[in-house]
């Protein structure tokens, strides 16, 4: 049961961190630069999901 609840704060914390990137992105931008998401944008946010992910991972003999 624990490894369900630990896959669904790994989710959380996961959409959490590409939201994040993409708020932080897009907040900096001048208005002259318009307001839209670039592809290295996206791709960005996908790394740090990734990342998040890999990282939170339970480890070893413990998870089991």
């Amino acid at each position: 049961m624990r490894a369900v609840r630990d896959r669904g704060i790994r989710k959380f914390l996961a959409a959490l961190a590409g939201l994040a990137v993409i708020y932080f992105g897009t907040a900096g931008r001048s208005a002259e630069e318009g307001r839209g998401l670039s592809g290295g944008l996206v791709v960005l946010a996908l790394l740090a999901a990734l990342l998040v992910w890999h990282l939170t991972r339970p480890g070893g003999d413990a998870a089991k």
